[in-house]
């Protein structure tokens, strides 16, 4: 069985005003973590989809033997992965869906996933956590046709969802792993609990210093806002 592993990374990280791509965690990026952890799951083909902060994303993340396919228009919504299909190698008989900001996956629920939807083939397979469906997800080579149509990369689950093809739920330990959407996810994500934490502050961390020791500014106390005239 050929298996292309497709880590969906292009997003813009409107909510952070930062590439959450870049963002540091543990020692290294986020993505740096979270393509670590693809590499160990054994892929036969191994892809990155990268949007607007590319150029960022390859000066600091080792991309080696990784095929890349820019997305330019997932800033705007669009679908990132349906350009990533046009790389797909010929052989592949299914792709596995991971995210850029989800390193918390591991590679034994990869391995689960794929064993399950391996025989007899289902055309799609989704992780069951304890809390809810989440990625890893697996696509047949049959549904690349329907992948094709997709508007946006959460379309996604539409496919998984709908009940038009057959599904293969596949138990994964534990909640879906943290991803880091806002300050508050990525404060989480970083140190493993749920601190109490106010909410996210839009601008909160405009002029958050810069550790050399990270690849982007890192949030610090929020800065008070002004108040205006009423």
């Amino acid at each position: 069985m050929f298996v292309t592993g497709l880590l969906l990374a292009a997003d813009s990280s409107p909510h952070l005003g930062v590439p959450r791509q870049l963002l540091a965690y543990h020692g290294d990026t986020l993505l740096g973590a979270t393509l670590d952890v693809a590499r160990t799951c054994g892929f036969d083909q191994l892809i990155v989809t990268l949007g607007s902060a590319a150029d960022q994303i390859r000066d600091r993340v080792d991309l080696d033997g990784v095929r890349v396919v820019d997305s330019p228009h997932a800033d705007t919504g669009s679908s990132s992965t349906v350009p990533a299909l046009d790389a797909v190698d010929r052989r592949t008989d299914g792709i596995v869906v991971m995210l850029g900001d989800q390193p918390g996956v591991t590679s034994a629920t990869v391995w689960s996933l794929v064993a399950e939807v391996a025989g007899p083939a289902t055309p799609i397979g989704v992780c069951r956590y304890d809390d809810g469906h989440g990625h890893p997800c697996w696509f047949g080579r049959e549904l690349f046709g329907q992948l094709r149509q997709l508007r946006s990369d959460d379309d996604l689950w539409d496919l998984i969802e709908g009940g038009r093809y057959p599904l293969t739920q596949v138990d994964a330990i534990g909640n879906i792993p943290a991803r880091a959407g806002t300050w508050d996810d990525y404060r989480r994500l970083v140190s493993g609990h749920t601190p109490a934490l106010g909410a996210f502050t839009p601008g909160a961390f405009e002029d958050a210093p810069i550790d050399d020791a990270h690849p982007v500014p890192l949030p610090t106390r929020p800065r008070r806002r002004r108040r205006t005239a009423s």
